[in-house]
Order: C-alpha cells, then sequence, then structure tokens
C-alpha cells in the first residue's frame, strides 16, 4: 500500500522505518514489544505500526525528564540559550514544513497544501513567539511591611520558576501544532516534557522529536510515548513524578485527566470540547457571513474544537444565508488530502465516521431537515458537509458535540434572543458575530459566555492571544502570556538583613 502513494521519498522513509519512541536519548520500543497500527483516513489501509507502550515505558520517560530537569545540562541552561533553541527548532520545522504537513495528511487526513500553511507555519510562528518569553520571565520585589517584627529590616522578593516535569497529552485533530502549543511555554520557562500523542496520530510528534534532538536539547528534555490513552495516557495522568499535565481533547476525557491529576495535586490545564455559535446579524454582509459560517465549520473536516458547529441568523434573512451554505457544501470537493484540489478530507477514523452519521440519523429520526449533505461513503472515512434545520434549543445535534462536518441552522428575532440560545450551551470555547454594526457587536462581546470572540471571522487564532474555554470547555489558557503563568510557579522569598 505504501508504495502506491504519491508521496515524498522522506516521506516514504520515515514510514518505512517504523517510527519508535523517544525515551531519553533512546529510539525505543515497548518494553513487551506490543505494536499498534496507524492507518490512512483516506483509504482505511494502514500506514505503518508504532510502539504500544506500557506503563512501564512512560515511568521511564518520566523518570527522564525528572533528571533531565532537576541535574543536566538543561537544568543550568540560562534563558538566553533557551530562547535560542527554540529558534533552532523553528528553523528546522520551517526545512522539513512539507514532511511534517504530509505526515499529518497521511495520519490525520486533512488536506497535505492546508497543513503546510496553517498547521506547520501556526506552530512555528508559535515557537518563535515563545522563545522570546525564555528571556522575560520576570519576579517582582516587595517592600514589607512585617508589623509582628518592627525592628527588624527585610528584603521580599517572588521569583518565577519553571513549573518542572511535564505531561502533555494532545488530540489527533492537530496533532502537530497542539503538540507545540505546550512544548512552546514548556522549553521556554525550562521544563522539561513527556508528550503522549493521540492513538491514532503520533507520526508528526515522532518527527518534532527527531528535531528536537538535532536543535541540541539535552536527552530527556523531550519525550515521546506512543500508545493508547486507556494505557499510556491513564500512567501519565497518574505519574507521582508529573508537575504539571496539560491536555487538549474531550471532555469526558479531560474530566478523568483533572480527577487524576487532584490525587497528586498535580497543576494542570484542560483545553476540551466546544459547541461554538455563530451569529450573524441582520446588517452583515450576507454573503461574506455564509462563506465564513461554512468556513468555521468545514475547515478540518468539523474535527476543530471551536468549530462554528451552531449557526444562528436573524430570521428575515435565515432561508436565503442557509441556502448560501448549503451551496458552498455542495460545492466542496471531497478526496485524499495529498490532492491539492480537495476542499475536504476524510474524518479520522471508522469510529469518528460513525459518530458523526448517527447524529445525523439521529437529527432525522427527530424530524429535522436534511438542507445538504446527509450522506457518507468510502474508501475512507468520508462525511459529507451536511447543514441540518428544523431543530429546536433542546435537540442534541445543537446541545453535544458532534465533531464532524454538520453545521445546525436556527433563526433568531433579536439580540437578546440570540445570545440567549447561544450562551444556552454546556460549553463555552469560541463564538463568532458577523456584524457592521460595532456599537451593537460591544454590547454583545461581553454578554457571551466563552473564551474567545471572533467579530467577522472565526476561528483566528494568534500567538499572543489566550486560548482557552469557560464552562465545560476547560480550565486555563493555551498561548499568550498566560501560557507562562501555567509552566511556572511562584516563590516568594523573605531575607531578615
Amino acid at each position: 500500500m505504501l508504495a502506491s502513494l504519491p508521496i515524498k521519498p522522506e516521506s516514504r522513509a520515515f514510514l518505512q522505518r517504523a517510527p519508535k519512541m523517544l525515551i531519553g536519548a533512546d529510539w525505543t520500543s515497548a518494553s513487551d514489544g506490543a505494536l499498534m497500527d496507524l492507518r490512512n483516513p483516506a483509504s482505511g489501509e494502514v500506514l505503518c505500526q508504532v510502539p504500544a507502550s506500557t506503563a512501564a515505558d512512560v515511568d521511564r520517560a518520566v523518570r527522564a525528564a525528572r533528571q533531565a530537569f532537576d541535574d543536566s545540562p538543561w537544568s543550568r541552561m540560562r534563558p538566553r540559550e533557551r530562547q535560542n533553541l527554540l529558534w533552532k527548532l523553528a528553523d528546522l520545522m520551517e526545512r522539513d514544513g512539507d514532511l511534517l504537513a504530509e505526515l499529518e495528511c497521511l495520519n490525520n487526513g486533512k488536506s497535505a497544501a492546508v497543513a503546510r500553511v496553517m498547521d506547520v507555519q501556526l506552530a512555528i510562528d508559535f515557537l518563535r513567539y515563545m522563545a522570546g518569553y525564555a528571556t522575560k520571565i520576570e519576579g517582582t520585589t516587595v517592600d514589607v511591611s512585617m508589623p509582628l517584627m518592627p525592628e527588624g529590616d527585610f528584603h521580599g522578593y517572588i521569583r518565577r520558576e519553571a513549573v518542572g516535569v511535564v505531561g502533555a497529552i494532545v488530540a489527533w485533530n492537530f496533532p502537530l501544532l497542539l503538540a507545540c502549543w505546550k512544548l512552546g511555554p514548556a522549553l521556554a520557562t525550562g521544563c522539561s516534557v513527556v508528550l503522549k500523542p493521540a492513538d491514532e496520530t503520533p507520526l508528526s510528534a515522532l518527527k518534532l522529536a527527531e528535531l528536537v534532538l538535532e536543535a541540541g536539547y539535552p536527552a530527556g528534555v523531550f519525550n515521546v510515548v506512543t500508545g493508547t490513552g486507556i494505557t499510556a495516557g491513564a500512567a501519565l495522568s497518574h505519574h507521582p513524578l508529573v508537575d504539571k499535565l496539560t491536555f487538549t481533547g474531550s471532555t469526558p476525557v479531560g474530566k478523568e485527566i483533572g480527577k487524576a491529576a487532584m490525587d497528586n495535586m498535580t497543576r494542570v490545564t484542560l483545553e476540551l470540547g466546544g459547541k461554538s455559535p455563530t451569529i450573524v446579524m441582520a446588517d452583515a454582509d450576507l454573503a461574506t457571513a455564509a462563506a465564513g459560517a461554512a468556513q468555521a465549520i468545514f475547515f478540518n473536516q468539523g474535527q476543530v474544537c471551536c468549530a462554528g458547529s451552531r449557526l444562528y441568523v436573524q430570521r428575515k434573512h435565515f432561508d436565503n444565508v442557509v441556502a448560501d451554505i448549503a451551496g458552498i457544501a455542495n460545492g466542496m470537493k471531497l478526496g485524499n488530502g495529498l490532492d491539492p484540489s480537495v476542499d475536504m478530507g476524510p474524518l479520522i477514523s471508522a469510529k469518528q465516521q460513525k459518530r458523526v452519521y448517527d447524529y445525523i440519523e439521529l437529527g432525522r429520526d427527530k424530524g429535522a431537515t436534511i438542507a445538504c449533505g446527509g450522506e457518507q461513503f468510502g474508501p475512507g472515512y468520508f462525511v459529507k458537509p451536511t447543514v441540518i434545520v428544523d431543530v429546536d434549543q433542546k435537540n442534541p445535534l445543537v446541545q453535544e458535540e458532534i465533531f464532524g462536518p454538520v453545521l445546525v441552522a436556527m433563526p433568531f428575532d433579536d439580540i437578546d434572543d440570540a445570545l440567549r440560545m447561544a450562551n444556552d450551551s454546556p460549553y463555552g470555547l469560541g463564538a463568532s458575530i458577523w456584524s457592521n454594526d460595532l456599537c451593537a457587536v460591544h454590547r454583545m462581546v461581553p454578554r457571551i459566555k466563552s473564551g474567545s470572540v471572533w467579530v467577522n471571522c472565526h476561528s483566528a487564532l494568534d500567538p499572543a492571544l489566550p486560548f482557552g474555554g469557560f464552562k465545560m470547555s476547560g480550565v486555563g489558557r493555551e498561548m499568550g502570556a498566560a501560557a507562562i503563568e501555567h509552566y511556572t510557579e511562584l516563590k516568594s522569598v523573605l531575607i531578615r538583613l
């Protein structure tokens, strides 16, 4: 199967050498020799095998990271050197950007062309942004009062220090980008990392590990363990030598990781699910809004935590906007992401394909109307971009995260009505407003319960803007200065003079 794929020689060589895990300085198999298959979502065929790590393998990786943090050249490295290493890593990723994008396509199903300009480039830009923070981690001095010791002279100050060993667990929808969201602030602050990529998509993480070593990072600073969430992910979440856990994935799994973290009082950040609303006001440029709403839900096959999966349109324009989005959906070309002319690739797995299609069938059973799409096909794990109308706010399609190219659309009458429906969700990750009335927009923004609000765009990310959720969408933030806070601890120091 591999021989028939139209891929770069570098990609073929990477897959043929059966990638192994990185623990310390060693590329290693699982301790019991177990392997797991990786499949190409566009065909369902096996790409290669990677180690299925055991709890013992995770323990070795954590101990390697612990040693690197506590007593290695990394533990004594100056901020400028950490900065320069991150720049070097970003340069190597840029050099191998086409390879990384192709691995994302093969392993995840997304367009290789889009992955190069989006996933890979955003990861590079983020590492370069975070590199600057290595030299800007600051403490403060405090003029203390010490009322119970009035005769003494004191000097007080507050240090910000690296939190320690970071256990990072990432989802399969943006494997490389999510890994770099964890890696950037961890390496900038001086932490060490054990990364557990998603079961389905470890290839770009293993290539990233090669580049980390090539950049000159000491052994143990970055470790990658492949395997299942049930075994490897659970072992990492419960490990007592991990100082911080950071997870991106589903809300149910995030809850379990949060509970495991509390058992050891491990610091934790969780970037979880979403059911983000897209609100189209009557004064919006309707053609632009329709195109934006289509992009908000169909980008990356709808497998985006902040995808605009709920559409609310002012009633008098509802039918026209829905028709425009359906027209866009019907014109999209589906196929293998290696083909640059393809607009949308497959879903990640047969399991996810079934999950998404089951939601569409549930909509039919409850009397909803399928405005377009609503079909699945193969080989591979394809679901046509789908728009569903005639649903009410309490319908499971409106309340639950589908994580696929399925948009549910509803009309609203006024701003209060739109905001009520937008906030009627257990999630609060993102939202977008499409309007040219900036006075109305500024009044709406504080009333929307979500971590990000985009105006006349959706899922627009920048390294300087914190990203995370309200409510069931998570705890903590990725990116921006806020990320540095999550990878550091504060230490108060008081000296009697």
